[in-house]
């Protein structure tokens, strides 16, 4: 094999490992696109694990990443407090007047230090949209992300979710066939 072949092949494992991957899963679509109109309560999860290490903050990142999807839909959006309970966050919903709950629920969070270690970050959150004066789910999905393996020091789980959230909340709206990465 030719240097130049090796540099190559090198090259393109390197580039390979830089990136990070998304996807978000539908478990559940909604039969007709949501209202711009309506109000938007999102609940703030509890702060995310990874065996014994909880990572403070995480939950109320997840909660304003999803608002920030939410506003380039929306106007009327409020941001509850953390909860890990959903009868907890579709009480609130209910005293505040809003007309749809955002329940999200940190399902995986592994903030690794990876230019050193070799291992990815994770991040895996389920989103659930409820019509709050009901109490059903009206479409939920699970959005994964990893890093790459070259992140040089300035990647973490938060850093993997806009992307897909932004995919999977304008397809609330849109109704169109959205990618999954």
């Amino acid at each position: 094999m030719s240097m130049r072949s090796l540099i190559f092949i090198a090259l393109s494992v390197v580039l390979t490992g830089c990136a990070d991957s998304h996807q978000w899963m539908p478990q559940q679509q909604a039969l007709a696109p949501l209202e711009r109109t309506q109000k938007f309560y999102v609940s703030t999860p509890t702060d995310g694990e990874y065996g014994t290490h909880t990572y403070k903050g995480s939950g109320r990142n997840t909660a304003q990443i999803i608002r920030a999807a939410l506003a380039k839909e929306v106007h009327s959006i409020r941001l509850g407090p953390e909860t890990n309970h959903f009868d907890q966050a579709l009480y609130a919903a209910r005293e505040a007047g809003q007309d749809l709950l955002v329940f999200p629920t940190i399902l995986h969070w592994e903030d690794r230090a990876t230019e050193w270690s070799m291992i990815p970050d994770k991040v895996e959150v389920k989103i659930e949209i409820v019509q709050v004066q009901s109490g059903d789910v009206l479409s939920a999905a699970i959005i994964k992300g990893r890093s790459g393996l070259a992140t040089f020091g300035g990647d973490h789980p938060q850093d993997l979710l806009p992307e897909p959230v932004s995919e999977f909340v304008a397809g609330l709206f849109h109704q169109s066939p959205r990618r999954a990465w």
